[in-house]
């Protein structure tokens, strides 16, 4: 067996939101693989990390972004893939038919945090990236990691599920447009998957709000919804990254692969 069938080795591979959750499977997956990876966080200090390197960024900031890719390029020459990971949830209704409240209701606040997080932290950190891929003719790999509630809609998850909706948007339109320059483009939308960090009471208590049920409930029936009859494992979700980021996932672009289970409508 091969043991580096991936070649991965050498190759520059920004992660933002690499320091926890999904992207730091994604890192650490990567970084075994043999790649240089940069992890493009707010809650990190700029400097060598546990087998990456670490860059202070703030997606929702266009000048962050830039100063990251930047230093990234100075640091490693060029960028061969960016995995687009950052990302926040805030589980909001459209309208609270539980209380007068409001808690829990879509506000301008939630709305602008999450579209500035999950929509314009992937188009300009993109942009940034492409511009050196173009520049340096690097035939490169951007992958977006989507949600499958991006295609079917998810209670209490409205404004979350639609700017993934714009991600697999966002991934069809650039496959498109960056093709011909050897730049491919593609999407990963997992399902439900085994607790982070990120995971927090505050996340389950708004999400348990909005579907009327008790945070005791909110992980239950998981072997009714998904056919294999499990939650997925995050490094399940860093494997098919790491395959993406690969010369052996060379022809798939413009589309975003759900990683779920088998669980979909109906």
């Amino acid at each position: 067996m091969n043991e580096n069938w991936l070649n991965l080795t050498g190759r520059t591979i920004i992660v933002t939101g690499g320091n926890s959750g999904i992207g730091k499977h994604i890192s650490q997956e990567l970084s075994e693989n043999g790649a240089n990876v940069v992890v493009a966080d707010l809650s990190v200090e700029t400097g060598e990390g546990d087998g990456v390197y670490n860059i202070r960024t703030d997606v929702t900031s266009v000048k962050s972004i830039n100063d990251m890719v930047e230093e990234a390029v100075k640091k490693f020459g060029k960028v061969d893939v960016l995995v687009n990971n950052a990302g926040i949830n805030i589980p909001r209704l459209l309208v609270d038919v539980y209380s007068d409240e409001r808690q829990y209701e879509v506000d301008e606040a939630a709305f602008d945090k999450m579209t500035a997080v999950n929509q314009k932290g992937i188009v300009f950190t993109t942009q940034a990236v492409v511009r050196d891929m173009v520049k340096n003719k690097t035939e490169g790999v951007i992958i977006n990691i989507s949600s499958e509630s991006g295609m079917e809609g998810s209670v209490g998850q409205s404004l979350y599920s639609a700017t993934k909706g714009a991600t697999n948007s966002y991934t069809r339109s650039w496959a498109k447009e960056l093709g011909k320059l050897g730049i491919k483009v593609v999407g990963v939308a997992p399902g439900i998957n085994e607790k982070t960090g990120l995971t927090t009471p505050e996340y389950n208590a708004a999400l348990a709000y909005t579907r009327n049920i008790s945070v005791d409930q909110l992980d239950t029936g998981y072997e009714k919804s998904i056919p294999l009859g499990r939650v997925g494992k995050l490094d399940e979700i860093a494997y098919l990254v790491a395959f993406l980021a690969s010369e052996k996932s060379a022809y798939i672009s413009g589309t975003t692969i759900n990683i779920s289970g088998g669980k979909s409508r109906g």
